[in-house]
């Protein structure tokens, strides 16, 4: 029965390569060969062509190679007077289908600019976002790197109605999925119904309206190519190590609502070949030998309320859910839920009210393990004691005690920073900032549900014994809402940060006799290992010394290893026999050596995940530097997607480094080719992100007005107007000896 699918689905894709060949010929003639081609602001073009083929398309014309490509792949379509056709031939003619679709949605772009917003969210007019850019996807890459997305769904069409559309998608975000939507089910999609649901759409929330028609399913596997391209190390043209990198560690499947055509078969064939299998709610033909997929191919008339159930298991997801007691959805994919003005029931902090949230360690005596209380009105007295709201302003003071043998005063700040995570799981509930500039909202959907202050409390109570139980025996939250005792508690805290920030001022390189790995992203860069040490922490800017040392107390077995440092080979560069010896060993013999003060002599790898990136240009003998977030090209002729591209997966780039923001004002930043002033390029945005701290730092080395002679993209855009500037402004780079 198999092969009637297999069937369907060649016919689908003759459809679609015949439909590319037509658009192509059709733009060659009102707009030329000659005419530039691709995506929003990516590094790996057409990504799915450039993945399997090793293939930048960069203009139009260059679509009539790939064209060709797509129909030597394609099979003849089957007759019903022969044999039909084997799985070979169907993921021949899926693969053909993606090529096809690539340069559909490509041409797309240069005829309808409108038909995409380019952005993160859906606006007023559009709904339909497009292919993901470079900035996005590593931004939201990173969290299929660390595991807190394991995979994402892929959704054809629509329930027929608001209720099952939210039900379903409620059901894939509470398993930490992201979740594409395509095309349409009879006139129905799925953005709209769950827009008139009242659900928020857009990549934070992990909900995204890729495009109306099934061609826009190509965007969806574009970005597993790119996962492995950039995170991990996997070439351009590496095909089998790109499609058995996604069957291994990219959990994704397709969903499918309704009938399906020929050409929804034609897709549900492309993502086999990635072991991505589909489940429909209709009846057909099913595909339940095992081969490419891990599980079945296509699994058929799945009711609408096991539908997600199917999917995970079929696709063998294992998602560890957290349970606690509260009553609103609970998952990552809610973090980056916001809560709007028009749905805002209270808020605290933010300026609107005082707030602070706070975290001590103490004696077991001082704690009743468990106990959670509210001190003052709750969220269910507001409307008895205040006529003005909905919204409240509440003010807000969090106080946890912990106490633990294993606990240290310098693991406070550690678990303190995670109550931004663990509350903004919530669904409803908005965390932004941390200390005494919290603001915190709750949403009216949440408090009709019954949320409480209280279970704020229970909220840090589970995931403090649950994330951190190696360390912490006992917990006890406290919740203030009285103005004058949440002052109080604000003043004493403020106490305790200046004390933590002395403390973590103190902490330097040469003070502490073992720094710690980070493997966590050898998940997908198998041989890239992190070495953080209490000047340099990790590039990815989520993870500190502290944070090392903290994590391999709740598990040593885990990423976060202690490295001895070892008798010193070379102080300036920052090379150390035991650094060396774990790296190897960590590396599997990949990287022998690395200097973790040098851009030049055997710099540290990366995977990916870099906030910034520092590279030397040679002929200023300076370094520039690039954030994430900035999308044009540097005076070196690179764009940070390009340079990310040359230097992730775990590769050594002598001249180009992977940084964390934070790292550039550190004494050890680069110190080895004198860091700090070497700096002669960055993006305004970056230098305005950081302005007190380079201030501060510029001060410190004696140079009060250097922050004046960093050029940016308003005064420099080229290598050669870099070296103009530097002379222009007396760079302190001009003193400096030769980088390289």
């Amino acid at each position: 029965m198999s092969k009637i699918i297999f069937s369907v689905a060649i016919k689908g894709a003759h459809k679609i390569v015949e439909r590319a060949w037509e658009k192509y010929e059709s733009a060659v003639k009102k707009i030329g060969k000659s005419t530039e081609i691709g995506f929003p602001n990516t590094a790996y073009y057409l990504p799915v062509i450039y993945a399997i083929l090793g293939y930048p398309v960069k203009r139009l014309g260059d679509c009539e190679e790939i064209l060709q490509e797509a129909k030597k792949l394609l099979p003849k379509v089957p007759s019903e007077k022969h044999s039909l056709p084997y799985l070979g031939p169907a993921l021949d003619a899926g693969m053909a289908t993606f090529f096809a679709e690539e340069i559909i949605e490509a041409i797309n772009y240069l005829e309808k600019p409108d038909l995409y917003t380019k952005t993160e969210e859906p606006t007023e007019e559009n709904i339909w976002l497009g292919a993901a850019d470079d900035v996005i996807f590593r931004k939201r890459g990173v969290e299929f790197v660390d595991g807190t997305a394991p995979g994402f769904a892929v959704l054809l069409g629509s329930p027929s109605d608001k209720e099952t559309a939210k039900k379903i998608t409620q059901e894939l975000l509470e398993r930490s999925l992201y979740v594409f939507m395509h095309d349409q089910t009879n006139g129905i999609y799925m953005p709209y119904l769950l827009k008139k649901a009242g659900i928020q759409l857009g990549w934070p929330v992990r909900l995204i309206p890729f495009g109306p028609d099934y061609t826009s399913v190509v965007f969806a596997i574009g970005f597993a190519c790119r996962v492995a391209m950039s995170f991990g190390g996997i070439k351009p043209g590496d095909y089998i190590n790109n499609l058995l990198f996604n069957k291994d560690r990219t959990y994704a499947f397709v969903i499918a609502f309704g009938p399906p055509s020929e050409e929804w078969a034609a897709n549900a064939a492309g993502a086999m070949n990635w072991g991505f299998p589909t489940i429909s709610d209709w009846e057909l033909p099913e595909i339940k030998p095992y081969g490419v997929c891990t599980y079945e191919h296509l699994v058929s008339k799945v009711p609408h309320e096991e539908i997600v159930e199917k999917a995970l298991f079929v696709r063998g997801v294992k998602v560890a859910t957290t349970k606690i007691d509260v009553p609103v959805a609970y998952a990552p994919a809610f973090e980056g839920e916001r809560v709007r003005k028009e749905d805002l029931f209270l808020e605290c902090g933010g300026g609107k009210s005082p707030a602070v949230e706070l975290l001590i360690s103490t004696s077991f005596e001082d704690i009743k393990d468990g106990e959670i209380e509210v001190v003052g009105p709750e969220i269910s007295d507001l409307p008895k004691i205040d006529e003005k709201g909905p919204p409240y302003r509440v003010p807000l003071a969090i106080v946890v005690k912990v106490a633990g043998a294993n606990m240290q005063e310098d693991f406070e700040p550690i678990i303190e920073r995670q109550f931004h995570y663990f509350i903004n799981y919530a669904q409803g509930i908005m965390h932004i900032g941390q200390r005494n500039i919290v603001w915190i909202r709750v949403s009216k959907q949440a408090v009709e549900k019954g949320f409480l202050f209280k279970h704020i409390g229970k909220i840090l109570y589970a995931r403090i014994k649950q994330d951190f139980s190696a360390i912490v025996d006992k917990c006890q939250v406290t919740i203030y809402t009285y103005e004058e005792r949440v002052k109080e508690i604000l003043e004493m805290a403020k106490g305790v940060y200046e004390k933590r920030d002395a403390r973590l001022a103190d902490m330097v390189d040469e003070n502490v006799d073992v720094f710690y790995s980070c493997t966590l992203c050898q998940s997908f860069a198998p041989t890239h290992v992190c070495v953080i040490t209490p000047e340099r922490g990790g590039p990815c800017g989520a993870y500190s010394w502290l944070d090392g040392k903290a994590y391999y107390q709740i598990n040593p077995a885990g990423p976060n290893q202690p490295i001895l440092k070892g008798k010193p080979i070379d102080l300036k560069l920052g090379q150390f026999e035991g650094v060396n010896k774990f790296i190897k060993k960590a590396s599997k013999g990949t990287v022998e050596r690395v200097s973790l003060y040098s851009i030049v002599n055997n710099p540290m790898t990366v995977c990916g995940c870099m906030e910034a990136i520092a590279a030397v240009s040679a002929r200023s003998n300076g370094i520039i530097i690039i954030n994430r977030e900035f999308t044009k090209e540097t005076p070196i002729g690179f764009k940070f997607s390009t340079l990310a591209g040359m230097i992730g997966g775990g590769n050594v780039t002598p001249g180009f480094l992977g940084i964390s923001k934070q790292y550039i004002t550190s004494k050890k930043f680069i110190s080895a080719e004198d860091g700090f002033l070497r700096i002669v390029w960055m993006p305004k945005m970056l230098k305005e992100e950081l302005r007190e701290r380079l201030q501060k730092r510029a001060e410190e080395l004696g140079v009060p007005d250097f922050l004046g002679k960093i050029a940016d993209e308003t005064t420099v855009n080229t290598e050669e107007e870099l070296i103009n500037w530097i002379k222009k402004v007396n760079h302190p780079v001009l003193k400096l000896p030769p980088i390289m």
